[in-house]
């Protein structure tokens, strides 16, 4: 051994620390974030570099995270079934084989995750800003122009309380506030009248799902209790999502389609 390594030797001789392993376990969990600030930090051609190496590391946890929910199964198969003479007693059974399969709960999972449905509209018309946004002009000035009218349906919850009028930005008029949705089942083929749980998703901008703007194509959530669906667990169904089909500003109601 070198002269100059006193840590290895100290190990050696005396041994680790007593905390050494939660020191280790939450540095490694800190290492996470402080990668993340790094990443936002740096720029040029050392970003580049550091952003393909993290891509690459990404690729093969998933990778890896893929083969630890794979599970193996048994599938019934007429390929399968054994050529030749079988015993009685193997006659009535079905040739069977074993395949990787990925369970329904975790594909579900994936499937929300990535937030992909098949829905009814997959293409809407873009909404400009100067369309969705009426400039106010506040002060006796008329020179402070900061204040923009929302002119397009929205969607606010039961606890949203307005700031005071000098501190808000956005204002969304009470006339264009809509709190409750016709709903069609498409397999049903009835239309239900259902409170609106939240906005999910805006196709035009993430800025309009935080306002919660109802443009045509908004993915909403909507309370569906009282339809009684039922999980294959048993469990009462509470929140489905549905794609609103029609302009709430023109019409006066919201018309969506249930996403099933």
């Amino acid at each position: 051994m070198p002269q100059n390594e006193h840590i290895e030797e100290s190990i050696k001789r005396h041994g680790r620390r007593m905390d050494h392993e939660e020191r280790k376990r939450k540095k490694e969990a800190r290492e996470v974030h402080k990668n993340a600030a790094y990443a936002q930090k740096i720029h040029g051609l050392k970003a580049k570099m550091y952003n393909k190496k993290r891509h690459s590391e990404k690729i093969q946890m998933k990778k890896a995270i893929k083969q630890h929910e794979e599970k193996s199964a048994k599938q019934k198969s007429d390929d399968a079934v054994p050529t030749g003479a079988v015993p009685a007693y193997l006659l009535d059974r079905d040739g069977e084989k074993r395949a990787k399969v990925l369970s329904n709960m975790v594909k579900q999972k994936r499937k929300e995750k990535a937030g992909k449905w098949n829905v009814p509209l997959p293409k809407v018309r873009g909404i400009a800003e100067d369309e969705m946004f009426k400039v106010i002009k506040t002060g006796k000035s008329k020179g402070k122009q900061w204040k923009r009218m929302v002119t397009k349906a929205t969607f606010v919850g039961d606890g949203f309380t307005r700031k005071p009028p000098k501190y808000e930005r956005f204002i969304r008029p009470m006339a264009l506030r809509y709190k409750k949705a016709h709903v069609t089942h498409p397999e049903l083929g009835a239309t239900f009248h259902l409170p609106i749980i939240g906005v999910k998703k805006n196709p035009q901008s993430p800025f309009f799902t935080q306002l919660g703007v109802l443009t045509k194509g908004t993915v909403i959530e909507v309370n569906v209790s009282e339809l009684g669906l039922v999980t294959t667990g048993g469990k009462v169904v509470w929140g489905k999502y549905a794609q609103i089909t029609n302009n709430p500003e023109n019409d006066g109601c919201i018309n969506a389609v249930l996403l099933v």
